[in-house]
């Protein structure tokens, strides 16, 4: 009996959606892991900057799972909210699907991430997070 594919995030909207091409893969054709932590964290600053109503910095990668790996030619939807936010910090959630064999739609769960930003200056100095 075949699992049925985990849906994405109800109500939500992606942050970021790529198709990965063959630069982005191993000799074995899966996509690096870096070329998918390099996404999480583009999904992640743009979620923290908006919120922080400005410049972001990655500051630390707090967790960071592998489920299953990502092939040349899905679709990487990346889902992100903040839920944490701190004094100059915020931490954000990030989780990975993706959308392959577009005749029989499959989706899977790639990875989730907890990522850590500080809001900065012009002068890249820590700011305040402005209150909502």
């Amino acid at each position: 009996m075949t699992q049925p594919s985990p849906a994405l995030p109800a109500g939500r909207t992606p942050v970021l959606s790529v198709v990965p091409m063959p630069s982005d893969a191993n000799q074995h054709g899966d996509i690096f892991g870096g070329w998918i932590m390099s996404q999480v964290d583009i999904a992640g600053g743009v979620i923290a900057a908006r919120r922080a109503r400005g410049r972001v910095a990655t500051v630390a990668v707090n967790a960071f799972t592998f489920k299953q790996p990502v092939m040349i030619g899905d679709v990487v939807l990346f889902f992100a909210e903040v839920v944490k936010v701190g004094r100059t910090s915020l931490t954000v959630d990030v989780e990975v699907f993706a959308q392959r064999n577009p005749a029989v739609l499959e989706t899977v769960k790639i990875t989730e991430a907890t990522l850590t930003y500080v809001a900065t200056d012009e002068s890249r100095r820590p700011r305040a997070v402005p209150v909502q």
